[in-house]
């Protein structure tokens, strides 16, 4: 008897283990992923099926809350503003000057026809916060030992009920994501790669994002330059600088 308590006591404890472990890593992650303020220049690369769309812009991130992009190139797409404050989206559309709430329904729309949605955009939250994570095995990918994780929603209202996570053992970043509804349907993978180091942060600069719904490549998201941990002025976030 005291052999099977032993025992039993030993498999609860290294299941604990196993959940912190797991709980540590996305932390981690998370603290490699978010950072109190960014500012990028990238470009989304949209691949169609006739041709193939190339869009640059100027990116302003505060914490998980807000977040300001400009869009700088092509002509077509140039001086379109998209403003994130909380759990509210604006857009600016400089040909018609009008500015427009995304919500509802809409939220699940293509932005400017790639693979993410608006809906993607919006979810800035940090995994620990979202998901009960748990290690389900261990993978290589591109020659990197990641650690194969489980993700589960714990919260009412997340974009994707549960995640599949590969985290680089060494640097803390995700280099491959796939993404489910409630049904257990896949509906999205990422792909991360180009891992560089900004100061003590490991970070990708170049993704993949592809929804499997649709045909085609994907939309390629390039980072050519990013800051972190930077003074962006107060007024970036505000409605105003919609129009200005």
């Amino acid at each position: 008897m005291k052999y099977i308590i032993t025992v039993t006591a030993l498999a609860f404890l290294n299941t604990f283990a196993v959940a912190q472990s797991a709980e540590e890593i996305i932390q981690k992650v998370d603290e490699n992923m978010i950072s109190s303020t960014q500012i990028s220049t990238s470009e989304m690369v949209i691949y169609g099926r006739r041709n193939t769309r190339t869009v640059t812009s100027k990116n302003y991130v505060e914490g998980t809350e807000n977040s300001f992009t400009e869009y700088l190139s092509p002509a077509r797409e140039k001086g379109t503003k998209m403003l994130k404050l909380d759990d509210q989206l604006w857009i600016y559309n400089p040909s018609s000057d009008r500015t427009i709430q995304i919500s509802g329904h809409m939220l699940k729309q293509s932005v400017m026809g790639s693979d993410l949605s608006y809906e993607d955009m919006m979810e800035e939250r940090e995994l620990v916060e979202m998901y009960e994570p748990s290690i389900i095995g261990e993978e290589e990918i591109d020659g990197r030992p990641t650690w194969k994780l489980e993700l589960n929603a714990i919260v009412d209202d997340p974009t994707y009920e549960s995640q599949t996570i590969w985290v680089d053992q060494e640097r803390f970043v995700p280099l491959k994501q796939e993404m489910f509804a409630k049904s257990g349907k896949l509906l999205k993978r990422v792909t991360l790669r180009d891992v560089q180091l900004f100061g003590d942060r490991w970070y990708p600069t170049k993704m993949n994002y592809k929804d499997v719904l649709k045909d085609g490549k994907g939309t390629d998201f390039i980072i050519s330059d990013i800051e972190f941990d930077v003074d962006i002025p107060a007024y970036i976030f505000t409605k105003a600088s919609l129009r200005k």
